[in-house]
């Protein structure tokens, strides 16, 4: 398969071995498959956590 590099592509939204689409349009490097998976979620967790902390310093 890959030799480790795994990446989140948003165009099709699915995840996908280091040989396709370009950067531009994926997320990762990941190290695993599953990792790549996640990447959307951990995301929104980390977008959600600095939301918060943007509130508590007004």
């Amino acid at each position: 398969m890959s030799d480790g590099q795994w990446w989140f592509c948003l165009k099709h939204m699915r995840v996908e071995p280091e040989q396709g689409c370009p950067n531009k349009d994926r997320m990762g490097p990941y190290a695993s498959e599953q990792e790549a998976a996640g990447a959307l979620q951990r995301a929104a967790e980390r977008n959600k956590a600095w939301d918060e902390a943007d509130a508590d310093e007004e």
